[in-house]
C-alpha cells in the first residue's frame, strides 16, 4: 500500500470547502494536528484523516447537545 499524499494547509482547505485560516486556526487551538511538519514548520496534511476527524468531532459536538 501506498503513502497518503499530504498537501499543504492552501490544498487542505480547498478539498474541505474551508478557508486556510480556519484550518490555521484549528491547529493553533489543537483541534487539528499535521501530519506532518516541514523544518520551516509548513503543515502538510492527508485531507482522508481530517475529514474523517472533523466528521468525528462534529458528531461529538451532536451528541452533547
Amino acid at each position: 500500500m501506498s503513502e497518503p499524499r499530504l498537501v499543504t494547509t492552501a490544498e487542505l482547505a480547498r478539498a474541505l470547502g474551508l478557508a486556510p485560516r480556519t484550518i490555521q486556526k484549528y491547529r493553533q487551538d489543537g483541534i487539528l494536528t499535521p501530519d506532518l511538519e516541514s523544518a520551516g514548520g509548513h503543515a502538510r496534511w492527508n485531507i482522508e484523516r481530517v475529514r474523517d476527524e472533523l466528521r468525528r468531532i462534529a458528531a461529538e459536538r451532536r451528541e452533547d447537545r
